[in-house]
């Protein structure tokens, strides 16, 4: 029963986009001909576990501040349904940050060694980012609570997780890349937001003002519209200004799933019915990523 409850906890669900922006970096490093096959499995690694550590943070604190309920809408959290303790949580937490740390410096190595000036930057980075998971919704000021949880997925799942990852491989930096990983940071963000417009009224009444609480249902709506044609259009810009061959718009193919996530955010109304689209759209983001990745490689 324990071991069903940690993975519960660990919302594997959640890792096809994790993954994304790794996948992403990868490819366009291999674009401009750097690749190693030893910096992509460690990055997943220390992707596995920083995203693992957010989603125990994140039932966390929810359990911690209220917000997971009787009132909630979505899926109740392990610790506020008693199937893990808090304790149990805290212990969990220290271990998944201990095991990113660990596994985020033994990466940084491998790609830098003894440049000490881009291990350190990298350091900083890894820290910034196991901080970022926990402070999510833990402490007393939780930037996820104050409606900035957007800003900071588009930067973690976007900026740094593409942009970062292109630089372990190539210890340059491509204006251009900043094209493809706003196309995963805006998914990444239309994930989060589905599960806010989701939880929008058990949010309101716990206090926790996520964008969909601040501007409303209807203008959410058309929030998730804009990341979704920014998306497309910031990896279409990308094919362009790099004039990729044929195959790297093969990503393409799931605009029409794509597209139909943000109707059915417009007009599904209940949270059950809400709810299967956070996965649909985060293995959408992968395929999106894969497709054009494996095109460009292939065709």
């Amino acid at each position: 029963m324990k071991i069903k409850a940690w993975i519960q906890a660990f919302r594997l669900r959640t890792l096809p986009l994790a993954f994304s922006c790794i996948f992403m970096g990868a490819f366009t490093a291999g674009i401009d001909g750097y690749f190693q096959a030893d910096i992509l499995t460690w990055s997943l690694i220390t992707t596995l576990f920083l995203q693992i550590l957010s989603n125990l943070a994140n039932d966390y604190g929810d359990a911690s501040s209220g917000v997971d309920g009787d009132h909630r809408t979505g899926p109740k959290r392990t610790v506020s349904s008693g199937l893990i303790t808090k304790g149990q949580m805290k212990n969990a937490l220290i271990t998944f940050s201990l095991l990113s740390l660990g596994s985020g410096l033994y990466l940084v190595w491998l790609s830098f060694g003894d440049q000490w000036a881009k291990v350190l930057v990298f350091i900083a980075l890894g820290l910034g980012a196991i901080a970022a998971a926990i402070k999510y919704t833990v402490g007393s000021r939780p930037y996820g609570y104050a409606g900035l949880g957007d800003f900071f997925v588009l930067v973690f799942f976007g900026l740094v997780g593409v942009g970062g990852n292109y630089f372990l491989y190539t210890s340059t930096l491509d204006a251009w890349v900043l094209l493809p990983a706003l196309s995963c940071g805006f998914l990444a963000v239309g994930v989060l937001n589905v599960n806010n417009i989701r939880d929008i009224e058990s949010d309101k009444a716990s206090g926790k003002y996520s964008i969909p609480v601040r501007i409303g249902r209807k203008n959410a709506v058309y929030y998730h519209w804009f990341l979704i044609g920014g998306a497309i259009a910031a990896m279409l810009g990308f094919c362009l200004l790099k004039d990729l061959g044929a195959g790297a718009y093969l990503f393409l193919l799931v605009t029409p799933i794509l597209f139909f996530n943000a109707r059915a955010v417009k007009i599904k109304q209940t949270s059950e019915g809400l709810d299967p689209y956070l996965k649909q759209l985060a293995l959408t983001t992968l395929l999106f990523v894969l497709l054009f990745g494996f095109g460009e490689q292939l065709f």
